[in-house]
Formats: structure tokens, C-alpha cells, sequence
């Protein structure tokens, strides 16, 4: 099964040229779902499309589609392969690009070589997987697993005002299809890992066979705002004590846990802020995720009763809101054998592994049999402009996708 590989200069040459567009004034990539600088990166996306002789479809949240139906392949379930082309503020440049490029550049080595599929095979970039304008992220695949009501998508209200149906108009990538118009026998998804275990182990490819649950919660604890001075500590209400019970409680348990928890505070907020005032209010967010669903749900109820052991101990109103909560996902076992047996016969070392961040492949998994295949990535760095995957493990993952998909292809 090796003897086609992909393009490499092609593929690393279209990278940094997606890379290069969408830079603001400061030359920091923020190539922001909908927004102009989106338009560029679609424009360029739709271009190379259409040079590979693919059949360009768009649907109405904005999700892009190249279709290649060779002889023969006519209304047989498409294999699709794909990821995104919008990105967080100050980006990097492979976090989803990779992944659609590479899809793109599997497509058209097949083209090159003389590979007949018996299936149609698709590349796909999903809209706002991001979530940085407009929330939820991982919108547009989300829409298109049925997931969430397009018009309710459409309705969304962006960081800056704007509606994402009016956005996605003024971009000229409102498309006519309805999402899910388009129900492929199998997706595959090609990622820079996001995380440092495959540089970390000196391995190849990682063949992702779960990825995390995600529990978002903001919590805001209530007290009573005193002077710093005059308030003995045993007489305080004080809500930035409480703040900080939380943050130590997460990180102590995750730390003791057997298994694969992690928990993050990325956002806290004090009322009044005043140096010489103890708060009277605090705001903060949570991020549990596991791998295992009631894992998962242990770690919820968990932190439900330390709050409530917290507000009485300490005097304070705590309450809770859920911000998201995706269940863990299940990659399909046959793909993920796939991609080893594909990684082993390329020399390629390989490891099973989980995924820590969300990926569309993980809405595309709850309608047809899904997996993933990683790369490393130095230092584990991303949605940093330090992110980097050297050339030869960009080209080894997408002659390995090659591999998969021929094989998916076929079948």
C-alpha cells in the first residue's frame, strides 16, 4: 500500500500559504469564523478545489466540500476526510489546515496515480470549529451531525455583535445545501497532536481511538465585602478565599487521581477588585474533562459536594451554571486498526492515544464510524504562533492518511 505517496512540497507550500492569510495588523494570524480574513482562507480552500477538479458544495451554515466521484463510485456512501481552516487569535498555522490540506492532497494522489475508488471521496472544512466569534464551538460540524438546529446556529450572535447568517452572506458562503445533505459510509480526520506525548515518547503517529468528555461550569461565589484590616480572618466572608479552595481542590485531585482527569480554572473575576477590600464576589470557570464518561460524572458530583462543604464552612452563597458538557466520544476499533496496520507497514512507529482537545471528528462520530490520526507537535505548543509539526512528520501523517483512505476507500 506505499507505493503512492502525496505531494510534499505541495502540501507544506499550501500550508504556509493559508498560513500567511488572515494576518492582522500586528502580522498575528486570526483568521476568525466569518470575518474577512475567513473569506481569504475559504477563497484560497475553494481555488484549489476547483484546480483538483472536485465538485464544490457549500451548505447553509458554511461548511465547504470538494466531492470527487470517479466512474463507478455514483451513489455509493462517500469516504470524507477534513477539519478546518478558521482559527483562534494569534494563531498558529497547522491546527485544522493541516488536516484539510493533507485530505485535499490525498485526493489528488490518487488522481495522480491512477487510484479508482469505489466510493466518492470528500475533503470537508467545517465552519467555526474555533469558537472564538461565535459560539458553540465546533459549530459547523455539530449542524451538520444534527447536533443543533441550523437556524438556531444561524441565529448566533457574535463576540462583536454580528449574526452569523449575515456574516456568512457578506462572505458569499451562505451555501443552498441543508447540513447532513451529505452522509459519508466513514470519516477520517488528520490532526497535529496539540499536546507533547508523541515528541515526548519519540513516536510517530498517534492512532486516536477516544477522546475526552468536557464539563464546562462557571461558578460564582457570593460573601461579604469588609475592610482588610479591621476584619479578623476567623469573622470573613471573604469569596477570593473561596475562589482559591476551588483552584487548590481541582488541581490536589487531579494530581491524586489514578486516571487521566485533568480540571482547569482559565477564567476568575473578584467584585469588588479593590486591593484593600476583601471580595464580596468572585466568578470563575471550570474545564473537568476525562476520557470516561462516568469517571466523568464521579468528578462532577464531586465538585458539587466540595462546593457545598465550602459554602458552609466558609459562610458563602456558591452557585452554578453549565456552560457545555460533551459526553467522551468512541472512535470506531476497525478505522483505528486501519490506521495502525497503515502506520506499520509505512516503518512508522505508533502508539493508541487519547485526545485531550475537541475536534470536529468528534460530532461526525455520533452518525457514521470515525477515527483520527495525529502527528507531533514541538513542545506540545498550539493556538500559539510558536505551534510547529516539522515537514517530515507533516508529509509521513498525510501519506499515512493516504494509506487509511485508499484502504476505506475500497471497502
Amino acid at each position: 500500500m506505499t507505493d503512492i505517496s502525496i505531494d510534499g512540497a505541495r502540501l507544506i507550500g499550501r500550508i504556509r500559504e493559508l498560513g500567511n492569510l488572515g494576518r492582522d495588523g500586528d502580522g498575528r494570524l486570526a483568521r476568525l469564523a466569518a470575518s474577512d480574513a475567513d473569506k481569504l482562507g475559504r477563497d484560497l480552500f475553494v481555488s484549489w478545489l476547483r484546480t483538483a477538479g472536485l465538485d464544490v458544495a457549500v451548505d447553509r451554515i458554511g461548511n465547504i466540500f470538494g466531492i470527487w466521484e470517479p466512474p463507478g463510485s455514483e451513489g455509493k456512501l462517500p469516504l470524507m476526510m477534513g477539519s478546518h481552516i478558521d482559527t483562534v487569535i494569534n494563531a498558529g498555522i497547522y491546527d485544522g489546515c493541516y488536516g484539510v490540506i493533507a485530505a485535499l492532497e490525498v485526493i489528488e494522489a490518487m488522481q495522480d496515480e491512477g487510484f479508482v475508488p469505489s466510493r466518492p471521496v470528500v475533503v470537508a472544512a467545517f465552519t467555526n470549529e474555533e469558537g472564538v466569534r461565535f459560539t458553540p464551538d465546533m459549530m459547523g460540524s455539530l449542524v451538520y451531525s444534527g447536533g443543533m438546529d441550523t437556524d438556531a446556529a444561524l441565529a448566533t450572535v457574535g463576540t462583536d455583535g454580528a449574526l452569523l447568517v449575515d456574516e456568512l452572506g457578506r462572505i458569499g458562503f451562505a451555501g443552498p445545501k441543508e447540513p447532513g445533505f451529505l452522509k459519508p459510509a466513514a470519516y477520517v480526520e488528520l490532526h497535529v497532536e496539540q499536546g507533547p506525548v508523541l515528541e515526548r515518547e519519540g513516536i510517530d503517529i498517534g492512532a486516536v481511538e477516544n477522546l475526552q468528555g468536557i464539563s464546562w461550569q462557571r461558578v460564582t461565589i457570593n460573601g461579604t465585602a469588609n475592610h482588610a484590616g479591621t476584619t479578623p480572618i476567623t469573622m470573613r466572608s471573604d469569596a477570593g478565599y473561596g475562589a482559591a479552595r476551588i483552584v487548590t481542590y481541582l488541581r490536589e485531585r487531579a494530581l491524586a487521581s489514578t486516571s487521566p482527569m485533568v480540571a482547569t480554572v482559565g477564567c476568575m473575576e473578584f467584585e469588588p477588585n479593590a486591593i484593600n477590600v476583601i471580595p464580596s464576589g468572585a466568578t470563575l470557570t471550570i474545564d473537568l474533562r476525562h476520557p470516561v464518561e462516568d469517571r466523568l460524572l464521579e468528578e462532577e458530583r464531586a465538585l458539587s459536594e466540595f462546593l457545598s462543604r465550602l459554602a458552609a464552612e466558609e459562610g458563602l452563597t456558591i452557585s452554578t451554571e453549565r456552560l457545555a458538557r460533551s459526553a467522551p466520544v468512541a472512535f470506531d476499533q476497525e478505522i483505528v486498526a486501519v490506521i495502525e496496520d497503515a502506520a506499520k507497514k509505512r516503518g512508522l512507529s505508533y502508539r493508541r492515544m487519547t485526545s485531550g482537545a475537541g475536534h470536529d471528528a468528534q460530532m461526525i462520530a455520533t452518525i457514521v464510524p470515525t477515527a483520527m490520526i495525529f502527528v507531533p507537535s514541538v513542545d506540545g505548543i498550539s493556538h500559539n504562533p510558536a505551534e510547529l509539526t516539522h515537514d517530515i512528520d507533516l508529509i509521513a501523517g498525510a501519506n499515512l492518511l493516504l494509506d487509511v483512505a485508499r484502504v476505506l476507500a475500497k471497502s
